[in-house]
């Protein structure tokens, strides 16, 4: 059997609207002798345990989740996990067990959010007990989502109605780097598809920003509070979350202000060069840009997007031209229509969203501005990573 007595114990997901606890997550626990808790994780990935034995401790946890659920705010919800593997086990139409102990403890299907906890399994089975779930009122969770490629056919596959980020790649990608777009590009499919982000493994403050940048709905981990056999109050967290929001409001303003310096800086440079443009001006005529470190360089497009110019590139403290992109045509980058959208009529400089530029691998933004009569338009990349420092 197993060494220690099987309990659930709860950790909390903090309502980022509210700083309150929206919710737990049960997980398994054994109980030693000396009283000290033990995660009964290694127990569900040691082969030498069999799956009846298996099954039999996730359902004896699962009892004492809900059993417990009684004491706990009934606005909560109670996060379950489910192994896709014993599902593959049920017989079509079968009587769902996970169902039939909601009724055994009289726990409304709405309070209830089923975890689909790994990528193994029948999927089309999967899908029949998850439209089950829904239909009785329960909602579906896909956990550690990020993981793998193969996830995005079950979300598919499960039209889940929540996402819960990959913990390693979520840390990860808090740090900076590749992974963080790859995490924004994660919270942005989930927010396309109506689900609800979950960010869960949030230890550290900027792992707190990150998961708020994605728009989170809801945090879960050791920043707040680890898992715990009894309940936390549900405003427990409500003030340290509101000074921690109200820092990262604060850190978004401060980086809003220092874009707002160098658009008015773009603005005098925009038209520094549109009268070195105008004038047909020589390279050696340009002006120095010690003052402006974070500018990568400027080329001029016609209306339709082809490139006229070639690139007039500011490195190691001097101008060099690279002639390769003339004839290339961007009228197709985000950048080039949003100036066509917002900027054409009136003449004024736009901005584009931060992107990463597939030639150099930097983080960069373009400003544009028509000039000459709305023919020719001018545009300057800027390293985004230098322009925020």
């Amino acid at each position: 059997m197993f060494d220690g007595q099987p309990l659930a114990c709860f950790q909390p997901f903090i309502d980022t609207a509210t700083g309150r606890i929206a919710g737990v997550e049960a997980l398994g626990r054994l109980r030693q002798a000396d009283g000290q808790l033990r995660s009964v994780g290694p127990l569900f990935a040691d082969p030498k345990r069999s799956n009846t034995e298996l099954r039999g401790l996730d359902r004896l946890i699962r009892d004492d989740a809900l059993a417990k659920l009684a004491l706990a705010p009934n606005d909560w919800f109670l996060s379950l996990n489910i192994s896709p593997r014993w599902v593959s086990r049920l017989r079509p139409g079968q009587a769902l067990p996970s169902l039939a102990q909601l009724a055994r403890h009289n726990v409304a299907p709405s309070r209830v959010v089923y975890e689909i906890t790994e990528f193994s399994g029948n999927g089309q089975r999967l899908s029949e007990v998850a439209q089950r779930y829904r239909e009785a009122g329960a909602r579906i969770a896909i956990d550690d989502f990020g993981a793998g490629y193969s996830q995005l056919d079950r979300v598919l596959e499960l039209q889940p109605d929540i996402l819960k980020l990959d913990m390693r790649l979520f840390q990860a990608a808090a740090r900076g780097g590749p992974s963080s777009e790859v995490v924004k590009a994660l919270a942005l499919m989930a927010e396309k598809t109506g689900c609800w982000i979950i960010a869960e493994g949030v230890e550290t403050e900027a792992e707190l920003d990150f998961a708020l940048e994605c728009g989170a709905r809801y945090v879960q981990g050791f920043l707040f509070a680890q898992a715990e056999p009894t309940f936390f109050e549900s405003d427990a967290f409500v003030e340290r979350f509101a000074v921690l929001r109200s820092r990262y409001v604060q850190k978004k303003i401060q980086q809003r202000a220092r874009l707002k310096n160098v658009r008015q800086q773009l603005a005098v440079l925009m038209r520094t060069l549109q009268q070195w443009a105008s004038a047909h001006g020589t390279v050696a005529e340009l002006p120095n840009l010690a003052a402006y470190p974070w500018v990568l360089r400027f080329y001029q497009c016609d209306r339709h997007g082809t490139q006229l110019t070639p690139n007039l590139e500011w490195r190691h403290g001097g101008w060099h031209s690279d002639p390769g992109y003339i004839g290339h045509n961007w009228s197709w980058r985000p950048y080039f229509y949003q100036l066509l959208a917002e900027g054409w009529d009136e003449r004024r400089l736009t901005l584009s969203s931060t992107y990463r530029d597939a030639t150099s691998n930097q983080y960069c933004l373009t400003a544009g501005q028509c000039f000459d009569n709305g023919e020719r338009l001018l545009l300057i990349d800027v390293d985004a990573t230098a322009a925020d420092a």
